[in-house]
């Protein structure tokens, strides 16, 4: 492994020694299998690559001060993972697969684990796809879940400081109703044409998305839910088409400990003006 710059990593791709597999075939899930390759071999017909049957994840692990590993709320992101594929038709990994699979990838990458207190972290990515062939629409018969690791450094430049957001009304990310409650790369991609026109020139970090249907309630950012704090309450938007944050949901049960009130409802936009604090969090 080469020397890294633990303090000076962005948040992207490095190459790590394994990733861990399992594959859905024959009306079930097969074992764990570890790989060192970074391809997958994959059908041209399969059907995450004609009708967006993939969905992702994305958490982390912490060398704690102790020395010890910890990852955050892995079970969160099980269960997400979970919805997802039932939302898309997917097979539906199980929850202590996923487990298992988390612990194995970090055990076999555990030089990548930064150091505490370098403020960076191993980034773990679980990935299901559809597999099987189809031409037509409709669930592949053979799945592939795989989880790779990357040592990270802060999403945003700013790290843990203000970052400045921009409002856009030109596209919509998610349609009510629709899969913005999913983490499927199609809401992503369907972002990139906003997230690129407004962080153009650096100005802003990421845009929000106000709701498509009427225009006037936040959404959420490309990457993250919002949240305002007023009166000694934390509010967040209630809507059919944000990707449900386990940072957020994490927050919301911080803030009920600490006392405060908490709200979801819609949150019009001339609201944006009247919070003593506000900002976006990680999905």
């Amino acid at each position: 492994m080469e020397n890294i710059n633990w303090k000076e990593l962005s948040f992207g791709y490095m190459k790590t020694n394994y990733n861990v597999r399992c594959y859905y075939r024959d009306g079930q899930w097969g074992e764990l299998e570890v790989s060192s390759s970074e391809e997958i071999p994959i059908h041209m017909a399969a059907t995450c690559l004609h009708y967006g049957q993939e969905g992702f994840e994305g958490l982390k692990a912490f060398r704690g001060k102790d020395g010890k590993v910890r990852v955050f709320r892995m079970d969160e992101n099980a269960k997400r993972l979970a919805s997802t594929a039932h939302g898309i038709m997917m097979a539906e990994f199980p929850i202590e697969k996923f487990r298992e699979a988390i612990a194995k990838v970090i055990r076999l990458n555990k030089e990548f684990i930064p150091p505490y207190g370098t403020g960076a972290s191993l980034y773990l990515r679980p990935l299901l796809i559809g597999t099987g062939a189809q031409v037509g629409v409709k669930p592949a018969n053979e799945y592939l879940f795989i989880v790779f690791v990357t040592p990270v450094g802060p999403y945003f430049k700013g790290g843990f400081t203000a970052n400045p957001y921009v409002i856009t009304r030109k596209y919509d990310r998610s349609a009510p109703l629709g899969t913005g409650i999913y983490k499927v790369g199609g809401n992503y991609a369907a972002s990139m044409r906003a997230h690129s026109e407004a962080c153009h020139g650096g100005e802003y970090a990421c845009e929000f998305y106000l709701d498509a249907k009427e225009k006037h309630y936040i959404d959420e950012a490309g990457a993250a839910n919002f949240f305002g704090i007023k009166n000694n309450t934390y509010i967040t938007p209630q809507s059919t088409s944000i990707l449900p944050s386990i940072t957020n949901k994490s927050l919301i049960q911080l803030a009920e400990h600490l006392g405060m009130k908490t709200e979801r409802r819609p949150i019009p936009v001339e609201e944006l003006e009247t919070f003593e604090e506000a900002g976006a969090c990680g999905t």
